[in-house]
This record gives structure tokens, sequence and C-alpha cells, in this order.
């Protein structure tokens, strides 16, 4: 089959490349109005784009006539937001975030999320989520359909049994995060194999043993 994109309307694009470019991890992003209001909105177009600088990436589309998603308002705003990593146990309240609420009404209020104060940036926290990486926006990338925002990381939250810090890995046995597979279906990260033979004599490590 081949498919001549020219030709495709833009939702018709929309629905191959999402349901094709998976599994997509899933950002759970939470902003802060000008009254105070925190609003938390999940986005699968989202991933990490380098180390140095620690910079990652969200694409929030725009609204009928151009009207902006709150997330994207409040970034805009202030330039800050807080990135979380979803796992299974919350999956469903990311999910329910994103439901479209007024922005005076909080989405964490109304799934039961709870937060805590940030370090670095103004929005708070997701204090259930495994991981929270506290951003400031570096870049703006803007065109008919969409805002990209690319922000620093500042600071990490991260769950107590999750990182080794004298070895700076992760406990992959710990960290069931879950992944957007097209529409409304997800999936779980459990089934994990290794293609990367174990040193010949290497003695083995508990942090990498995810089975």
């Amino acid at each position: 089959m081949q498919i001549d994109f020219s030709t495709l309307t833009a939702y018709q694009r929309y629905k191959l490349m999402a349901s094709l470019i998976v599994p997509r991890p899933i950002a759970l992003v939470t902003t802060q109005n000008e009254d105070g209001v925190v609003n938390a909105a999940p986005f699968s177009m989202f991933n990490m784009l380098g180390e140095d600088p620690p910079i990652l990436m969200i694409s929030i589309s725009k609204l009928q006539d151009h009207q902006l998603k709150d997330t994207a308002n409040n970034i805009l705003s202030n330039g800050q937001f807080v990135v979380h990593i979803a796992d299974e146990a919350m999956a469903q309240q990311m999910h329910r975030c994103g439901d479209t609420l007024p922005a005076n009404v909080s989405e964490l209020d109304v799934v039961g999320l709870t937060t805590a104060p940030s370090q670095a940036v103004r929005p708070p926290y997701i204090v259930q989520a495994p991981v929270a990486f506290e951003c400031e926006l570096q870049e703006t990338m803007e065109n008919a359909s969409r805002h990209i925002f690319i922000g620093k990381v500042l600071w990490l939250h991260a769950r107590e049994d999750l990182i080794d810090t004298e070895l700076y890995r992760v406990r992959l046995q710990n960290y069931f995060p879950v992944a957007r597979f097209g529409a409304s279906y997800y999936i779980r990260t459990r089934d994990r194999f290794s293609l990367g033979p174990q040193p010949v004599g290497a003695p083995p490590n508990p942090i990498d043993e995810i089975c």
C-alpha cells in the first residue's frame, strides 16, 4: 500500500500517524494560571530531546478558531510546567485529566490526585506520579495547528525506590509506566526483554533484573 500524504486531510494524516507511531510515552503536564488554578492534562506527542542541556518536548494542538488549551495558554503566560510520567496505578486518573473542564476548575481535584510544592517552578508536582520533571520554557515553535514547547529540566522528583543514586541507574523492576497506543488504547510495559548479552564473568546486577 502506498499513500501520498499530500492527498490526505489533516485529520486523516493525524489518525494514521498517531496510530502507527506507537507506543508513545505520555506527559501528564501540570501548569498554573494567573489565578493559581492548577491545570493537568496528558499529551502523548512528547519525548526527550537531549541531555546537555536536559530538554524535552511537548506538542499541543490548538482548538477550533485557534483557541488555546489551558496548558498551552499557561505555558505561554509564565513559561513554567511540570511533566509527569504516569504508571499503571494512576493510568485511569491520567486519562480523565484529558476531559474538558472550565479553566477555573483543576482536573486534579476532579480525579483525586494531590500535589506538593515544586522546587524550581511555580506549578506544583503530582505526588502520586513516579517521576516529575520541573521545566522552564526554552523555545516555542508554532504552526497552523500546534504549539511545540521545548522545556529545560531544572529538577527531578522520583519515587523513593526508583533510582540508585550511586550508579544513577533506574530500578526498572520498580517502574511500570503506561504508553499510548492510538485512539483511547494504552499499553503496559511489563513485557520486557534484553537484546544485549551479559558480559562474560560480570556479576549479576540487581538494578537490571527486571523480570
